[in-house]
């Protein structure tokens, strides 16, 4: 008997081998934490880096994927708040590389196609507008392990708020 029980059977034998089949998988959405300052050297580089140069988070994204970094500060170190979306881009083919930036340095990133049309998007007017932000009171809560995944709408509401 087939191993589920409908009518035709073709839905059976579809299920019972569709995980031999590659079906590609649809693009996902993600923010990264950022200064600005350090996000304008991934834009002139065409990488991203994040969470202090750690493989792990960049091995969950895949080419094809939607990436904005939201930057809490202009200048990485300072106090100075920026709270912006400054840039916006699409995740290339390849995994992610190691580069030598010191002696004792070596982060991990991932290359992108940042978008050249875009200007920073202060994030406050948008907060009652993305459904990520589950706590508005303490909505930069969410932000703090660097990389974090989005719906769709919420990376498109984002994405127009940049445009000119």
């Amino acid at each position: 008997p087939p191993p589920y029980n409908n009518r035709s059977g073709h839905a059976a034998h579809f299920c019972r081998y569709a995980r031999f089949f590659l079906i590609p998988a649809a693009p996902r959405y993600w923010i990264a934490v950022a200064s600005a300052d350090h996000v304008a050297r991934g834009i002139a580089g065409g990488f991203m880096q994040v969470c202090h140069g750690k493989r792990a988070p960049l091995a969950r994204i895949r080419p094809g994927d939607g990436i904005i970094y939201y930057a809490p500060t202009q200048t990485f170190g300072t106090k100075t708040p920026l709270q912006a979306f400054v840039a916006r881009g699409e995740i290339l083919p390849g995994e992610p590389y190691q580069v030598a930036m010191t002696d004792d340095f070596h982060p991990w990133r991932r290359d992108v196609r940042f978008a050249a049309d875009v200007r920073p998007a202060p994030i406050r007017p948008l907060l009652p507008q993305l459904t990520f932000i589950t706590d508005p009171q303490r909505w930069g809560y969410v932000f703090r392990f660097g990389l974090l995944s989005i719906p769709e709408a919420d990376f498109i509401r984002i994405m127009r708020a940049m445009h000119p």
